[in-house]
């Protein structure tokens, strides 16, 4: 079963397999992060967040981050877990970020727990 990234059906697979694995590790570095993600597709604007190193739909009001980039990129980077790909998107100006810019330094250095992948391929393999 594969689901349209950022529709509210691959949120809330999300959102369920992320409660059905229970207590997460994660690293020190994300574990306190919220990013705002403001994904721009062709139908418009979409909201998430990371938040812990979580994937949630919707922004939080207590952000200090927000970055806007395409959902392609946006696959690219947070299902995909291509690392690269945030750097050259940024570089080309695909990310425009508003806010703390220092809290995506943790973000970039921080490496995810083996219950991050697991989650993280969880996501991938539901993900269209």
């Amino acid at each position: 079963m594969s689901l349209e990234f950022l529709s509210d059906e691959w949120f809330a697979k999300v959102k369920e397999i992320r409660e059905s694995a229970g207590e997460v590790s994660t690293p020190a570095a994300l574990a306190d992060l919220v990013i705002n993600i403001t994904v721009k597709t062709d139908d418009g604007e979409k909201q998430m967040a990371l938040v812990g190193g979580m994937i949630e739909q919707g922004h939080h009001g207590d952000a200090p981050t927000t970055l806007i980039l395409p959902a392609d990129l946006a696959k690219r980077i947070f299902i995909q877990g291509d690392q690269s790909a945030g750097m050259q998107g940024f570089m080309s100006g695909q990310i425009k970020i508003e806010g703390d810019m220092s809290k995506l330094m943790a973000l970039q250095s921080a490496q995810p727990s083996d219950d991050q992948k697991q989650l993280m391929k969880q996501i991938q393999d539901v993900t269209a």
